[in-house]
């Protein structure tokens, strides 16, 4: 009876092998079609999981280019996914066939956080009626409440001011600005989607920053791609658990932040901010059913915009900081410009910015060479296309190496070296670049641009304004490498910040 047994066992077990390899050569069975890109070759049931490291995932693509080339492709257990890099390629897939390739994938971790047909929010949402319909109503209210207008640029310069203030109450001692940086920037955000500013040392804001730090760390971990790849595995409660715990505590945050809110809006009056105005778009569209504008949908938005907004600028502004004390010459460059054009008498104005085109230089710099966002966010192809002669099927992730654009050696003169030059002409005039990829490209580029380059401008210029930075007396020249995660922030580093 107990070889039957284990003759019975062992027939079960090679039929359930055979029927998961069948499954497995059916979710693979593009990869033998003419014209699919090269990739290395993918484990039986894993795919290239194990053969990527989810935590520096741009260097593992630039690993893979050298190999393979500009298009590559890998399969994250039974999803195919290919990967475009180099600007050529890049701008090809996302402006010559962004109408194709403007769709994102369907990640079922993202259904832990309210995600759902009626519930996309603008970011995460399928490219269609939806997306539209709610990157629309987000472009126009901040437009509306000052993206790109003096009122907004008032409330900058004001919080700027704050900052500086904070920043003199360290006395030119050492310290690390990254909290009071992203302080700073949640408070902008905070003004245009709860017309509320936060005190530097609430608890609310505290709370919120820590768990937005970690948030930044899930979006690209192995543990997500995994499930995503095998969603049955969230149907386990002690492995759905385990997934994506910061961003959900941070939306729970946030609820908390909504309904406190809620409590002083009223239809009948003008709306306050953008969550004022997304609730008298829900106000009109009771009874449709086919309106976007719904209480998960809102949750999600505004879930999307802190983290985009505060995750970018924050980070950016302390990259910028780091540099700034690495290249004492080009700060003090920065610090004569200022004082030619602002001076010490007024505030920075964003009209000052076409009057400077060595710090306009020196800012699109640091954005093109801390790279805090290598990977872009995941998109997915909505019928075939063809990028750089290879196919695409419908229906493949896509994942644009935007860290292979800002670092291309084929544009950029020194690609892995902070060099304003990049953007400034032979006399000394700024100059767009084609390259300069930070909020991606296409229909799907950041919706907050705009802001982010008036807070990044205003912020900059004030700092420099008020202050010079250097590294600590006695202390190790900071490293200019990031730490590798969804959102690239620099290694840990203290500064002075003496008054002018």
């Amino acid at each position: 009876m107990g070889l039957l047994t284990g003759d019975a066992l062992f027939s079960v077990a090679l039929a359930v092998a055979v029927f998961l390899l069948l499954v497995d050569l059916m979710h693979r069975w593009q990869r033998w079609a003419a014209r699919y890109p090269p990739g290395p070759v993918p484990v039986p049931g894993l795919g290239n999981l194990l053969q990527v490291d989810f935590e520096d995932m741009a260097y593992s693509c630039y690993k893979l280019q050298q190999r393979f080339g500009d298009v590559f492709s890998l399969q994250f257990a039974w999803t195919p996914v290919v990967v475009v890099n180099g600007v050529k390629a890049v701008r090809e897939a996302l402006v010559n066939h962004g109408e194709d390739t403007s769709d994102r994938p369907t990640l079922p971790s993202s259904t832990l956080l309210g995600f759902g047909p009626k519930s996309q929010g603008v970011f995460g949402a399928y490219y269609g009626p939806a997306w539209r319909e709610q990157r629309r109503f987000s472009v126009s209210t901040l437009r509306n409440f000052g993206v790109g207008k003096k009122s907004l640029e008032q409330w900058v310069t004001e919080e700027a001011a704050c900052l500086c203030a904070a920043f003199a109450n360290h006395a030119g001692q050492p310290f690390c600005p990254k909290a009071l940086l992203n302080k700073a920037v949640c408070n902008v955000i905070s003004s245009l989607i709860y017309a509320r500013r936060f005190d530097y040392d609430d608890p609310m804001v505290l709370r919120l920053l820590e768990f937005l730090e970690d948030s930044l760390r899930e979006d690209f971990s192995l543990k997500i791609q995994v499930v995503n790849s095998m969603p049955l595995l969230l149907r386990i409660p002690w492995v759905a658990a385990k997934v994506l715990p910061a961003q959900r505590s941070f939306m729970a945050l946030n609820n908390e932040l909504l309904a406190e809110h809620n409590t002083g809006w009223a239809p009948d009056q003008p709306p306050r901010d953008l969550t004022d105005a997304f609730l008298t778009e829900m106000h009109k569209a009771q009874g449709n059913s086919e309106s976007t504008f719904n209480d998960q949908n809102l949750r999600l938005l505004l879930f999307e915009l802190f983290v985009a907004g505060m995750g970018t600028s924050a980070v950016t502004l302390s990259w910028a900081l780091l540099l700034m004390i690495l290249h004492p010459d080009v700060q003090r460059r920065v610090q004569q410009e200022i004082d030619e054009v602002i001076g010490q008498g007024r505030r920075p104005e964003m009209e000052d910015q076409a009057r400077m085109p060595f710090t306009n230089a020196v800012i699109h710099e640091v954005q093109r060479f801390a790279d805090i966002v290598p990977m872009g966010v995941p998109h997915m192809t909505s019928r075939d296309t063809e990028v750089q002669g290879f196919l695409i099927p419908k229906g493949t992730m896509l994942l644009t190496n935007l860290s292979s654009v800002l670092k291309d050696g084929t544009v950029w003169e020194k690609p892995l070296h902070f060099h304003p030059g990049h953007f400034l002409d032979a006399e000394g005039r700024f100059v767009k670049r084609e390259a300069f990829m930070p909020f991606s490209a296409g229909p799907r580029i950041c919706l907050g641009e705009p802001l982010a380059r008036m807070v990044l401008f205003l912020f900059f210029t004030s700092l420099l304004q008020h202050f010079s930075f250097s590294v600590p007396e006695g202390q190790p020249r900071p490293s200019d490498r990031g730490v590798p995660a969804f959102v690239v922030t620099p290694s840990p580093y203290q500064l002075c910040a003496v008054l002018r």
